[in-house]
């Protein structure tokens, strides 16, 4: 289920934008412009219409979040029984092609960490084909394309990529 409206927040780079919700979950993005069609909707239907998800892999957390001055990098931080953790969340102005950059930076203790990644194209509609690349996947279908670049391993579940990781004071992910 889709988070309130009022706990969404707005990332964009003047051609796009994608909404995060305060769990840490991005459920809404036209891309790779505002006419495009949704690669993530689940705020319009459910997680099978596409989302991508980073949050503490279990037990109970709380987040506040803020944009940085002046900016729309959204900085959500979760504080969790095992430590603090934050996620960078933003869209630089392109050049060539569109981006989304979450960046997990490690701040106290030692936090046990999940990624879903559910890329559906055509506002959730079109499965892609996805395959491994060397640091991460691609997901094809038709003339769609996304690629997911990650600094930790990735692997495909139900038709999601997911990873685990664990991040400690320092790490950036």
């Amino acid at each position: 289920m889709a988070a309130r409206i009022e706990d969404y927040a707005l990332i964009g780079d003047c051609e796009t934008a994608a909404l995060v919700d305060n769990r840490g979950t991005i459920d809404w993005l036209c891309w790779p412009d505002f006419s495009s069609e949704a690669c993530f909707a689940a705020l319009l239907g459910n997680k099978e219409n596409g989302f991508w998800s980073i949050c503490p892999a279990d037990g109970d957390w709380t987040t506040t979040r803020r944009y940085r001055d002046h900016t729309l990098i959204l900085e959500t931080t979760f504080r969790h029984s095992a430590g603090v953790v934050k996620i960078i969340d933003f869209m630089p102005i392109r050049e060539r092609f569109s981006d989304v950059v979450r960046i997990i930076e490690g701040v106290e203790g030692s936090v046990p960490m999940q990624m879903d990644l559910r890329l559906r194209f055509d506002y959730g509609r079109t499965v892609p084909w996805v395959t491994r690349i060397s640091d991460g996947v691609r997901a094809v279908a038709g003339p769609n394309l996304a690629i997911l670049h990650a600094s930790v391993p990735v692997r495909g579940e139900n038709l999601t990529t997911v990873a685990d990781f664990t991040v400690t004071p320092g790490t950036r992910v």
